[in-house]
């Protein structure tokens, strides 16, 4: 399922767009800013309705990789990249690597600028393609020596910031008895719910793929179908597929005391923030929430901390979801502006140092 939304406003230092040579599939490179250093953001393979689709989608997750690189303290910038593939295409093996090798030609096209990864409809093995035509890739597989799939940490900082979103609309961090609804069990939703399941949490779930029912089987969850989930009452809506579902029309739906997941830009449109606000739904924004991954990636390609040390730095996320509920709560503004605001003093203060 692909939400179309609008362009972002173009703030972008760079935006590479080409037709793979070997196979002949659109991909953009989006470098939204380098002000904190060489940026870093996954490679989606997806689907759209049109190739505008797709380059709409790597400018808006670009520019939200350059706000979560800066919230989450990293000394990295924001970028995306995204190989797009029409209604019905599908890839065999071969065609596949041909689009990562292509995929990894037009990162190099970055001069270093960019660093990519993997993302949702990607792979660390695909990592390892890219790898053969640039050395701007992170997250190769462990067995190679590289950090491996990161959707591990990611859903480690998204429960981190699940229990402090609890801890604000409940009085208590404990997932026990909460109902939370989680949209999508993939890499990072499916490792959510089997950790919220063993808390003792009342799950509701859903995903496109009509296989992930044996998960939410397995978890004792209910299982919804596909775009009847927010119609779910409970505690907290979790948003962890793609992006774009939290319309104005959902959101008026919602029956829920907040919104906390890991899908990158799920508000449909920025107003939504203010909707929810409006209805007493808390919003966790989404670039702190789901930060896990690149801390992880970026900490273990730069050879900083021990893995408990990086794992601990990922747990910490839900301290600053905290600071940024408390900023919102004390100023009378939305989560998601103080957030905004967090990001935005960072980048300020590295753009006005002075150049090196």
């Amino acid at each position: 399922m692909t939400h179309t939304l609008p362009l972002p406003d173009f703030r972008h230092e760079r935006v590479e767009v080409v037709t793979g040579r070997r196979s002949g599939l659109f991909i953009a490179v989006a470098l939204h800013s380098s002000v904190l250093g060489s940026a870093l953001g996954g490679a989606r393979l997806w689907t759209y309705p049109h190739w505008s689709d797709a380059l709409g989608d790597a400018l808006r997750l670009s520019a939200a990789m350059t706000l979560k690189n800066a919230a989450a303290g990293l000394d990295a910038g924001g970028g995306k990249s995204v190989i797009g593939l029409a209604p019905g295409e599908t890839l065999d093996a071969d065609r596949r690597r041909a689009a990562f090798l292509d995929l990894g030609d037009a990162v190099q096209l970055m001069d270093g600028l960019y660093r990519t990864a993997e993302d949702v409809g990607s792979t660390t093995d695909d990592m390892l393609t890219v790898s053969e035509r640039t050395q701007h890739v992170v997250g190769l597989p462990s067995a190679v020596g590289g950090s491996g799939e990161p959707a591990g940490p990611t859903s480690l900082g998204v429960y981190a910031s699940l229990q402090a979103v609890l801890e604000k609309v409940t009085g208590s961090a404990d997932a026990a008895g909460r109902r939370i609804t989680i949209s999508g069990l993939g890499q990072v939703g499916g490792r959510l719910a089997s950790r919220l399941a063993e808390q003792g949490a009342t799950l509701t779930v859903t995903d496109i793929n009509p296989a992930r029912r044996a998960l939410a089987e397995d978890l004792g969850a209910t299982w919804v179908e596909p775009g009847s989930e927010h119609l779910v009452a409970g505690d907290v809506f979790v948003p962890a597929g793609i992006g774009g579902v939290l319309t104005d029309e959902v959101i008026d739906a919602l029956d829920v005391k907040a919104v906390c997941g890991p899908a990158n830009n799920p508000l449909a449109d920025h107003s939504g923030a203010d909707r929810l606000d409006a209805r007493g739904i808390l919003y966790a924004p989404d670039f702190v929430v789901n930060a896990g991954g690149v801390i992880y990636l970026d900490r273990e390609a730069k050879q900083i901390g021990t893995s408990a040390e990086i794992m601990a730095r990922v747990s910490g996320i839900g301290d600053t979801v905290r600071r940024i509920l408390d900023d919102a709560e004390s100023r009378g503004v939305t989560p998601l502006q103080a957030a905004e605001e967090l990001a935005a003093a960072r980048l300020q203060a590295a753009a006005e140092l002075p150049v090196r």
